[in-house]
């Protein structure tokens, strides 16, 4: 375990095996759709990667870079687009990747956004779910595991740019981002 994690909340092989459910779950719903997923930079770049491996259907794939933190602990609420969509999606059946739905409020914003450019439909897929932060009525269609309220790193989550490269989620030492 990395010495700045108070624990390893899930493992590697855990999260390896929710994924590859996930990714069969899409490929039974979109069957013959016109499928796109757009993954959110970066902390959904290690999900997404694996994800898309078990979508087994002819699908495109765009990114996004969303910005609600900053090199904050929490969301400040304002939403910034850094990075847009590559490509048109209208008509285009959209799966949204992310990597945790927390407050809620950058989730809500892209939908809206993502909607209002034509999509046939929208849904979400989302590895970790910490609804007890959640202050805006938003679900993931696909969601990985509902975790507590802890500040978690790994598996392409960070905390200011480290800790992504994890093979396995952990939470951070609360004295790790509270030093400043």
């Amino acid at each position: 375990m990395h010495k700045d994690l108070a624990y390893v909340l899930l493992e590697e092989e855990a999260i390896q095996k929710r994924v590859k459910e996930l990714g069969r779950q899409i490929t039974r719903d979109y069957e013959g759709k016109e499928l796109v997923l757009i993954g959110i930079l970066k902390g959904a770049v290690v999900f997404f990667s694996d994800l898309i491996r078990h979508v087994e259907l002819p699908m495109s794939m765009d990114f996004m870079a969303i910005s609600s933190y900053g090199n904050a602990t929490k969301s400040a609420g304002v939403v910034r687009i850094l990075k847009d969509l590559d490509k048109d999606i209208v008509g285009k059946h959209i799966i949204i990747v992310e990597d945790i739905v927390d407050s809620g409020l950058t989730l809500s914003f892209l939908k809206d956004n993502l909607v209002s450019r034509g999509a046939a439909s929208l849904r979400i897929c989302a590895l970790l779910d910490k609804p007890e932060r959640r202050k805006v009525d938003i679900k993931a269609d696909y969601q990985g595991f509902t975790i507590p309220d802890a500040f978690v790193v790994g598996y392409g989550l960070d905390y200011a740019e480290r800790y992504r490269n994890l093979p396995y989620i952990g939470v951070l030492k609360p004295e790790i981002y509270t030093k400043d």
